[in-house]
């Protein structure tokens, strides 16, 4: 079949320089940032991100009353409803995706899929609200990912002793505690960081499989 100018397809544009994959990359490693809902893991996921972040984040609605716990996020008028995804090189050769999960429990359906292939997950939790993380970490420990615990600091939230807190939410000894600021790209990339020092000490003592 003949096609005139005019029929020919138009080119698909292609990633922008910046949001290219830097040739340089040899290994890329999936980590989930996990939560209850309004803990600020869609903030943490664009704050540390070098690519647009992709967000699924939908319009909150009268339907969510009764249903969803916003507890300490009575301002929030948006909320993910599939997933955020985002991007960092850790050094030349180390590249992080980055997948949000969603913090609504009637959205947690999809976290077994999310958590497919993850080597890793950062735990982010809100001092008012410590009662949520323990569902959040039982999933994990069932699927069998290695987390961090990552305290956001919010402006009204309790602050508490990082080994108070390790007993509130029956943490055992050798696993990370730290503080972040989600805002701030600085703190997510630390807590990041922290995650891939705590991976690579467990795959040391064989630990990781």
């Amino acid at each position: 079949m003949d096609f005139n100018a005019s029929d020919a397809v138009p080119a698909i544009p292609g990633p922008r320089t910046e949001e290219r994959l830097p040739q340089t990359a040899q290994a890329a490693v999936k980590i989930v940032i996990v939560g209850g809902f309004g803990v600020g893991k869609t903030t943490m996921v664009g704050s540390v991100s070098e690519i647009r972040p992709l967000t699924t984040e939908e319009t909150m609605t009268q339907a969510g009353i009764g249903i969803d716990d916003n507890y300490g996020s009575e301002t929030k008028t948006a909320t993910t409803v599939a997933m955020d995804f985002g991007r960092i090189s850790i050094t030349e050769k180390l590249v992080l995706y980055l997948f949000g999960t969603p913090g609504q429990e009637r959205f947690w359906f999809l976290w077994n899929r999310l958590f497919e292939g993850a080597l890793g997950a950062v735990v982010l939790v809100d001092t008012r609200r410590l009662d949520v993380s323990f569902d959040v970490m039982g999933r994990l420990e069932e699927r069998g990912v290695p987390f961090i615990v990552a305290v956001n600091s919010f402006p009204d939230a309790p602050r508490h002793p990082i080994e108070e807190l390790r007993g509130a939410l029956d943490l055992a000894p050798d696993i990370p505690i730290v503080e972040c600021d989600v805002r701030r790209r600085a703190s997510s990339r630390d807590t990041l960081l922290t995650l891939m020092h705590f991976l690579h000490s467990l795959a040391r003592s064989g630990a990781l499989t």
